[in-house]
């Protein structure tokens, strides 16, 4: 299926072409039918021959077998049944001698599955058969360690041999931090919502929240930031630009939106046709930065990351803005300012009055213009009900001769007004108009009318004056609405 192109944006501002994002659209396919979650993505060179495959455990919705998918490019390479829902899936180097292929580990109901080559190798099931001598220890030191709860997110950092750390995400709301020799969690984060996801970030823990939010903690449980999210959070995973030295954490949000943090920067937002539900990047064929994804309704999207590309931290609404950090220059306090302040503090009720009485008497001359404007009929828009008028006047020309067009509308809703007249007021000895008193036809109701006529200037010294349009109704003496047009002064009888 050929690629399709979807708008991707910097810190919250919208890039709606391929040419200005920082990703390639490499495939799209909305029929793939994948139906996982970002544990049972694994990108590895099965085959030792420098290009990566995509291994998926494929849940099977519906009545359908889940089954385990090896992807080479947008094509499914091989594809097997597997006996129970995948939980997670794991690469890992069984050999050390050349050309050193990595071996598949595929947690699936109650049993780890080992493949090499693709076929299976090895099945370890739970509860655990006698473990091998040589695992005995590592088995009796890990049994050691408890938890409160069910764990449902797990990150390690470091070496078993030396120093490790293991966070665990539990049912009960909570963050657990075990290291190499404690036997008990030694650290306890409490979150105030069920977690969704759990990135280490280099030293940093994020943790998506069902409260759409993002936390990020230390290892010793110490609140660093917080990040409130559009829309919930369906799944998370780590982008690891290693060329750069990047490290991010991308969330893929309900609304179609997979966003992408350093911290709680917001570096990029890539917005897809279907809410993303699982997320992979690394190295795909002959490709290292690759970001791989599946959708709620079964569709794959591959996009490449651009070398160019680079991440650059927005302000957007993300946080204050960088001015607010900048210290501002204010100067010193002058002898001026100072007496200043000594008088409006000493007279600050006398000023208030004086303020207030003002403003008072604004508010009154505003109000008595605005009911003479009324009885005058001077407003250019008609302020009752029954005769719902606009008018608008327009002047074109450079004279002698001018062109006058009156915009004449009806902005009642449904009723028509009939029986209207149009008046002229001018001076005779400046100004000619081959009709200066006519009849309005039937006006519909938020139509705009245009009414047009000439106005001669008779002046050969360039004098101009105002021409008063008046708006009539038959039988009433008080016009509905008027308007002063400032006639320009006649440049053709200057030029002449």
């Amino acid at each position: 299926m050929a690629a399709t192109a979807y708008s991707d944006s910097d810190s919250g501002r919208g890039e709606s072409s391929e040419a200005n994002s920082k990703w390639l659209d490499a495939h799209y396919d909305p029929m793939a039918n994948i139906h996982t979650f970002s544990a049972c993505l694994a990108l590895a060179d099965l085959h030792g021959d420098g290009e990566y495959k995509l291994v998926v455990g494929d849940l099977g919705p519906g009545e359908r077998q889940p089954r385990l998918k090896v992807l080479k490019g947008p094509t499914v390479l091989t594809e097997s049944p597997l006996p129970a829902l995948p939980s997670a899936a794991v690469t890992f180097l069984m050999e050390q001698h050349e050309p050193r292929t990595p071996a598949l580990a595929l947690a699936s109901g109650p049993c780890v599955y080992v493949y090499k080559n693709l076929r299976p190798y090895f099945k370890f099931s739970l509860p655990p058969l006698p473990p091998n001598l040589l695992e005995q220890d590592l088995w009796n030191q890990a049994k050691e360690m408890s938890l409160p709860s069910v764990p449902v997110f797990l990150e390690i950092s470091g070496q078993f041999d030396v120093e490790f750390r293991l966070a665990a995400a539990c049912r009960d709301g909570n963050i657990y931090v075990l290291r190499r020799d404690s036997k008990r969690p030694k650290y306890c984060i409490e979150l105030n919502a069920q977690p969704v996801g759990l990135v280490r970030v280099h030293k940093v823990l994020v943790v998506g929240s069902t409260q759409d939010s993002l936390h990020g903690f230390t290892h010793k449980g110490k609140k660093l930031w917080t990040v409130q999210m559009p829309a919930p959070i369906l799944t998370m995973n780590l982008l690891e630009q290693r060329s750069r030295g990047l490290q991010a954490v991308m969330a893929g949000l309900a609304d179609g939106q997979v966003r992408i943090y350093r911290d709680k920067a917001l570096l990029n937002v890539i917005r897809t046709p279907d809410a993303v539900t699982s997320l992979c990047f690394g190295r795909y064929g002959r490709e290292d930065n690759t970001l791989i994804m599946t959708t709620k309704g079964g569709g794959l999207v591959i996009k490449i990351l651009k070398r160019t590309a680079v991440f650059v931290e927005g302000g957007g609404d993300m946080g204050p803005p960088p001015a607010q950090s900048m210290k501002l220059n204010v100067p010193r306090k002058t002898r001026l300012y100072v007496d200043q302040t000594l008088r409006e503090r000493e007279a600050g009720t006398a000023m208030h009055r004086t303020f207030q009485t003002d403003l008072y008497l604004l508010r009154l001359r505003t109000a008595r213009a605005y009911v003479q404007a009324l009885e005058s009929s001077l407003s250019p828009v008609s302020v009752t009900a029954r005769e719902p008028l606009k008018l608008h006047a327009l002047i074109q020309g450079l004279g002698p001769t001018f062109k006058l067009t009156l915009h004449l509308q009806n902005t009642s809703v449904a009723r028509p007004i009939v029986g209207l007249l149009i008046c002229f007021l001018y001076s005779e000895a400046l100004y000619a108009l081959p009709r200066a008193f006519f009849k309005v036809p039937l006006l519909v109701p938020g139509l705009s009318y245009p009414l047009e006529t000439f106005v001669e200037s008779l002046s050969d010294s360039g004098i101009s004056d105002i021409i008063k349009v008046l708006v009539l109704r038959e039988g009433q003496s008080a016009p509905l609405l008027s308007a002063h047009i400032n006639m320009p002064g006649s440049e053709g009888l200057a030029a002449a």
